[in-house]
């Protein structure tokens, strides 16, 4: 078993309409001793539990119903409070979607599938950027 590491100061929310993609990625973030403190299967709750949680690292999947991955980082960028990286995920691999997550807020793209190697690095990325922000 390998030995669990303490990342505490990133409070990760997965939010993507795939359970498969969410509980793939809170198992993986959680062996590495990553904290996530939440999942959403849309918009609606990613809204709730972003306010109520104040999660520092949001992924979120592009294409979802109702309100597109898209919509729903601008109104965390836009409304949200404190500091927030938001990672948009998608299979689509299109140049103008990228630029579009990035103008809407997004810190970075992951393009799905990714593999595990991917997920950890763009997740200690982010961490390195908070840890120096509060030191």
């Amino acid at each position: 078993m390998k030995p669990a590491r303490n990342h505490e100061k990133l409070k990760i929310l997965i939010v993507d309409d795939s359970e498969f993609n969410r509980k793939s990625m809170i198992d993986i973030l959680t062996y590495e001793g990553f904290n996530v403190i939440g999942q959403a299967s849309s918009a609606e709750d990613a809204i709730q539990i972003a306010h109520s949680a104040k999660p520092n690292l949001i992924f979120v999947d592009i294409v979802m119903p109702e309100i597109s991955g898209l919509e729903l980082t601008k109104h965390l960028q836009e409304k949200g409070s404190g500091e927030k990286f938001i990672i948009m995920m998608s299979s689509l691999n299109i140049e103008s979607i990228v630029i579009e997550s990035i103008s809407n807020g997004a810190t970075d793209f992951l393009q799905k599938p990714f593999d595990r190697d991917d997920l950890i690095k763009a997740v200690e990325k982010v961490e390195r950027i908070v840890e120096n922000d509060h030191r």
